[in-house]
């Protein structure tokens, strides 16, 4: 009997015997710590995708389920921050201006005052004070019109900040916007007095659209997780926000800072102007309003970013989400103009990434931070770009960016006092029913490996073992 492939009797049966063999093989390709490792956290290895491969071989040494689409959490940032490098440079600045129609005479500015943003992913409240005072240099002190903000470098459709995990308040929750001041965070910070055995809590920055409402208890016992065990409310919109903290708060945890995401993009920026210009000698009275700044408008000041080398570094080290999202949408106003939308930036990703030869169907990108149920690609399709990343002339600033295993970031208490400690750059990503790495090993022999390892389990929280044995086991074989 002759099969269709025209191989017969005995050949077939051994053909069949390899068949089986080899189809099966991807999961054997798994090392036997990760294996167990798995087994131990009850996750399925149906459930993941594995590929590692050396930068100067052609095939790789593990491929395991490594087509699938998976949800990469936020080790999607690799993919946003290398598409930012390439197409942007290293060099790319934002800018956010100050501009006037107005007439300035006599320190007096008659007519409205702009602040035009340009999607600067770490505008700080150091950096809106440099800005402001640049302005009061230009000799401006009064302002007899309105703020004016332009925020319409970016298009962006309004959604709930809680959307994603019912907490509009967690900083990493704060949605992109073109003049985005601060991260519009506010830095609580709890002090506890022994004297009077009470806590104190105190804003920065203190504007008064925000009001405390302090019922802690003080006491002596143990610290421990302090933050779980304070009771928190928010009644919080755009124009206002009112906390409220009820709770026991341990002397013996000293001082302790956590941030807040409050109020609407314009209120903050607005409430912070207000607040910022006084305390420069400024005098203004009147509306914050959205606008767009005209073509002849004067320009009156100016502030540059960090460049792109340093602002990726932010992004990917602490896998700051806002700004991913920020730098997503100016690749999309970079490629084809503004306003800046996650449909211009995605098309922006994937037309660099045909010019490169990275075949990526499967690759879906909502606001390319990873904080998104919607969000795949595949573990080959990620390697892939990694390796295309490192025969790239961006290679350098793409894995600094990356936290250093066991010094910084988010992998530095990962796998200290190891072998592999300070000998990979990793990016990590984690949500519920997620956890994420990707990035490169430097093994034993000096050989440069790319590694990607993404888990999609309900299980997936306790599958840090698994990658880490992944990651030991690349650096040290033979």
């Amino acid at each position: 009997m002759r099969s269709r492939l025209g191989i017969t009797g005995r050949k077939y049966r051994i053909y069949l015997i390899l068949l089986i063999f080899f189809t099966g093989a991807a999961s054997a390709q798994l090392p036997a710590p990760v294996v167990q490792a798995l087994a131990r956290a009850g996750i399925a290895e149906s459930a993941i995708g594995v590929y590692v491969q050396e930068i100067t071989a052609d095939q790789p040494i593990i491929s395991h389920r490594a087509e699938q689409p998976l949800n990469p959490a936020s080790v999607m940032k690799l993919v946003t921050t290398y598409a930012a490098l390439e197409s942007l440079g290293p060099a790319y600045t934002w800018n956010t201006e100050i501009v006037s129609d107005g007439v300035l005479k006599n320190d007096v500015l008659t007519g409205d005052l702009v602040i035009k943003g340009g999607g600067d992913p770490k505008f700080t409240l150091e950096n809106f004070w440099l800005l402001l005072r640049a302005l009061r240099a230009r000799g401006v002190r009064e302002i007899r019109g309105d703020l004016v903000l332009d925020r319409s470098f970016f298009s962006i459709d309004a959604s709930d900040p809680g959307r994603f995990d019912g907490d509009p308040t967690q900083p990493y929750n704060t949605p992109p916007d073109a003049l985005l001041v601060n991260f519009k965070s506010f830095a609580l910070t709890f002090t506890p007095d022994a004297e009077t055995r009470s806590v104190r809590i105190s804003v920065d920055p203190p504007l008064p659209q925000v009001q405390i409402v302090n019922n802690l208890t003080f006491n002596d016992t143990a610290c421990g997780d302090w933050l779980s065990r304070l009771k928190f409310s928010a009644q919080n919109n755009a124009d206002t926000a009112r906390l409220t903290f009820i709770g026991p708060y341990s002397n013996r945890c000293g001082e302790q800072i956590n941030y807040y995401s409050l109020l609407g993009h314009r209120e903050y920026a607005g409430a912070l102007f207000t607040y910022l210009w006084r305390d420069l000698g400024g005098t203004f009275s009147g509306r914050v309003r959205d606008g767009d700044a005209s073509a002849n408008a004067m320009k009156l000041a100016g502030q540059r970013s960090n460049t792109l080398s340093e602002i990726v570094r932010d992004i990917n080290k602490y896998s700051n989400n806002v700004m991913a999202r920020q730098l997503f949408l100016t690749l999309g106003a970079a490629g084809a103009g503004a306003p800046g939308t996650t449909e211009k930036a995605f098309r922006a990703v994937r037309q660099l990434f045909v010019s490169k030869g990275l075949a990526m169907p499967e690759l879906t990108m909502e606001n390319g931070s990873g904080l998104s149920r919607a969000e795949r690609i595949s573990a080959r399709g990620l390697g892939q770009m990694l390796l295309t990343a490192f025969r790239g002339a961006t290679m350098p600033e793409f894995i600094a960016s990356m936290p250093l295993v066991a010094v910084d970031g988010t992998m530095r208490r990962r796998l200290a006092n190891t072998e592999v400690a300070g000998q990979a750059h990793i990016k990590t990503g984690l949500l519920t029913g997620v956890r994420s790495i990707a990035g490169y090993v430097l093994d034993a022999k000096g050989r440069r490996m790319v590694v990607v390892f993404l888990v999609n389990h309900a299980n997936a929280f306790n599958a840090q073992p698994a990658q880490d044995a992944l990651l030991r086991w690349v650096y040290a074989r033979d």
